[in-house]
């Protein structure tokens, strides 16, 4: 995930958008073949340091600006006339970033496999184990071990289709030009658009650059994924609380132990994603907060949103594969549930929590 926000691949998806474009244009007939290949040439061959890159961006306010003047510079006049045309600098940057969302969900949604799949076999085995259920943090009534399971999965299932959903509607190129009207390119703007989007492997669409509800929905979702994360992370710490006993993180070599007290163990997984829970609110609060942007180009909105997105795919990140490992080694002492419950007196009537678990998983397969 680190891999997929570094400097190195904003400046990789920023170079193939300007070979795209040209190789776009030329099939629109708008420059020149051989200017549209002097200029591929370039953005395939090019070695920039993406730090010394990032000290002109940062005083230029952009990517492109010093982007594009490096590949003029080195590119004879008439390919460097026909770069970059009809293209501004936000459209660099938010096609950019809609690839880089793709690479990232698609990163994400491996482990959230693992770990779907992992509570479905544990929801599955353990449909109809009775155990306390517990409301306000008080004993309630008996319910199957398996069905807090599998809300658990059912929670974060749901949240990873909407992130998907989200992913697919509004990871999409971003070609509108300097005002958003796609003005001198004859007319040929939506072909040259439909034909870049091919080549980059994104879904074509109009110019959103003033409208950012699509890249608060994806952080949204991300964050309601987080949160998903976390309630079964907040159940698992409190199942293995000394004095419950009823399931415990994995024994892992190195990991959940404490400096003093050689005794613990410590859910450290769930702490990993009770972390991340508590981080992911304030990330989507500052996207949002840029909604209201300036008319055709915002200024300081939009230009928060990538940081904080690729932090929030980092937490989702660190919260989904430390989850998962705790289902694959989920450690449940049935004995634990049966004293607990004993102890209790509210006797073994589960409901239909076996039909439940059922239920769920299906709605999810």
């Amino acid at each position: 995930m680190l891999a997929v926000f570094a400097d190195e691949a904003t400046l990789r998806h920023a170079l193939a958008f300007e070979a795209g474009l040209a190789r776009a244009e030329a099939a629109e007939g708008l420059i020149g073949a051989q200017e549209a290949e002097a200029i591929a040439k370039l953005c395939a061959a090019i070695v920039i340091d993406p730090a010394e890159l990032a000290d002109e961006a940062a005083l230029a306010g952009t990517l492109a600006i010093p982007l594009v003047a490096r590949l003029r510079a080195a590119l004879p006049d008439a390919p460097a006339k026909a770069l970059h045309k009809g293209a501004t600098s936000q459209d660099v940057a938010d096609t950019v970033l809609a690839c880089q969302i793709r690479a990232a969900f698609q990163l994400l949604d491996a482990d959230l496999t693992r770990l779907a799949a992992a509570l479905a076999t544990l929801a599955r085995r353990y449909a109809a184990i009775p155990a306390i259920g517990r409301t306000l943090l008080q004993d309630a009534l008996p319910i199957g071990f398996g069905l807090r399971i599998a809300q658990w999965q059912a929670g974060i299932a749901e949240a990873a289709a909407r992130l998907g959903r989200e992913v697919e509607t509004s990871a999409t190129l971003q070609f509108g030009g300097a005002a958003g009207t796609r003005s001198g390119l004859n007319g040929r703007a939506a072909a040259v658009s439909s034909r870049l989007a091919a080549l980059l492997g994104l879904p074509d669409a109009t110019p959103w650059q003033g409208r950012r509800g699509g890249i608060a929905g994806i952080a949204t979702a991300l964050a309601i994924l987080i949160g998903s994360l976390g309630k079964m992370a907040r159940d698992v710490s409190l199942l293995a609380q000394n004095g419950i006993g009823e399931a415990r993180e994995p024994a892992i070599p190195g990991r959940g132990g404490s400096s003093a007290m050689a005794h613990k163990r410590n859910p450290t997984g769930c702490q990993i994603t009770l972390s991340a829970a508590l981080r992911a609110p304030g990330l989507v609060a500052g996207i949002l907060a840029g909604l209201p942007a300036e008319q055709e180009r915002g200024l300081g909105g939009w230009q928060a949103e990538a940081p904080a997105l690729a932090d929030l795919f980092l937490l989702a990140a660190g919260a989904t594969e430390a989850m998962a490992t705790v289902a694959e080694g989920l450690e449940i002492d049935e004995a634990a549930i049966a004293r607990n419950l004993a102890a209790a007196d509210i006797g073994t009537d589960i409901g239909e929590s076996t039909a439940l678990v059922a239920d769920l998983l299906a709605m999810n397969d």
